[in-house]
């Protein structure tokens, strides 16, 4: 699929590429200003665990990524980053450039550009924002909002040797062929947790990650297996 192709199609959905009858929640936050907590119509964890309640009681930690697809002369790959061992949330797994939205950001779309910064050092003027994913719960506890983004080469990055580990590339073609998409589960607080994954070249793309990548794969109609 060309940038083209999905710049067109983010266009048509006026910038979001939701489930029918879903909505983003814009900041993570509800009218008050007070952190959403999560129902059991929300994209997470949950969709493929049926067991998996979310708790209403409790206000969910609002988040934003950047989903970067870089605009190769190839096709389109995904930039995705792997995480240091150390690290108290997702430590070593495969995630997008984000983090907290913070009192400084003024949209999702702020936070996901100052965390790309940060993290590895993505300048956002090498950055163009197409849209918003569903909203996505972690049973860890955050509202994700997936913001998709164009990466315009050359850039250079900078890690964070705290936070990130090593970055790599996806052809976007590999994610969007439902032949490469696999389902797997681990036990998780004594209780065994199923989730999407996406083996490539050695790396292991699993969780919410791989579910944020199946909305964009639902989004944008890829290869049926």
């Amino acid at each position: 699929m060309k940038r083209a192709d999905v710049a067109a199609r983010f266009a048509e959905a006026g910038g979001l590429g939701l489930r029918p009858g879903m909505r983003s929640s814009a900041t993570g936050f509800d009218r008050l200003g007070q952190p959403r907590s999560a129902t059991p119509s929300d994209r997470g964890d949950n969709q493929l665990n049926p067991d998996f309640t979310p708790d209403a009681s409790k206000p969910l930690t609002p988040a934003a990524v950047l989903v970067p697809l870089v605009d190769r002369p190839d096709g389109l790959t995904m930039l995705l980053t792997q995480r240091t061992d150390h690290l108290e949330h997702h430590p070593g797994q495969v995630s997008f450039p984000g983090g907290h939205i913070d009192d400084v950001d003024g949209t999702p779309e702020d936070a996901a550009l100052r965390e790309a910064e940060e993290e590895i050092g993505l300048q956002p003027d090498r950055v163009d924002i197409v849209g918003r994913l569903d909203d996505y719960v972690t049973g860890t506890g955050f509202r994700i909002v997936p913001v998709v983004a164009f990466v315009e080469p050359p850039f250079d990055l900078d890690l964070d040797p705290f936070e990130v580990a090593e970055v790599f590339e996806v052809p976007l073609e590999f994610l969007l062929d439902a032949r490469n998409h696999q389902h797997d589960s681990r036990i998780y607080k004594g209780k065994r947790r199923h989730f999407h994954a996406m083996p490539y070249n050695g790396y292991y793309i699993w969780g919410a990650t791989a579910g944020m990548i199946m909305n964009l794969f639902e989004f944008l109609g890829g290869d049926k297996a």
